[in-house]
């Protein structure tokens, strides 16, 4: 099994730390192999920045994505660029609130992971609510390695927000997923 993942939005949103937390998840609490790769625009802040995850259960022979299976989608602007090189069968999440699209197909997952953020009074936990989204969608990290990973990656003070972001993400793809 090879995973090539690719997050995708705009500096500011927590995607390169996503990135870090799913290959973390992936290589330390799941004992599978991971390599994670960022990139972002020089205007950092606001520009279009992705993080790349290779998840494999055996040794990783070559680190960078040749094709994402798996794309998670955070703003327009990301789409542009990315957007293009989702093919049918991959799977596509998308923010349905931050992200225009006709993009149809039974891979494809809309959920509004800004606004379930603002829902629990932090935009900023956008990203792990991103987290839990992709995790009860794709299934390529355990939940229980993910939520690990997640509590060891934020602030102490803010554990617990973190965990309910992953949670509202997880539980609302989960619910989706069921009804496909």
């Amino acid at each position: 099994m090879r995973k090539e993942i690719r997050f995708a939005g705009f500096g500011g949103q927590g995607i390169i730390l996503a990135g870090y937390i799913a290959g973390k998840a992936a290589a330390v609490y799941d004992d599978k192999d991971a390599i994670f790769s960022q990139s972002y625009g020089p205007e950092a802040r606001g520009g279009a920045c992705a993080a790349e995850v290779v998840v494999a259960d055996e040794a990783i022979d070559y680190p960078l994505l040749s094709h994402a299976t798996i794309t998670v989608i955070m703003s327009q602007e990301a789409f542009q660029r990315y957007g293009s090189t989702v093919q049918e069968g991959d799977t596509l999440i998308l923010d349905q609130d931050l992200v225009e699209t006709d993009t149809q197909g039974k891979n494809v997952y809309r959920i509004p992971l800004t606004r379930l953020a603002e829902e629990l009074g932090r935009r900023i936990v956008a990203n792990i609510v991103m987290l839990g989204a992709f995790t009860a969608v794709t299934g390529v990290v355990s939940k229980e390695a993910m939520l690990e990973s997640v509590r060891t990656s934020v602030p102490a003070k803010t554990i617990d927000l973190n965990v309910k972001a992953f949670e509202a993400g997880y539980e609302y793809a989960r619910k989706q997923r069921t009804k496909s």
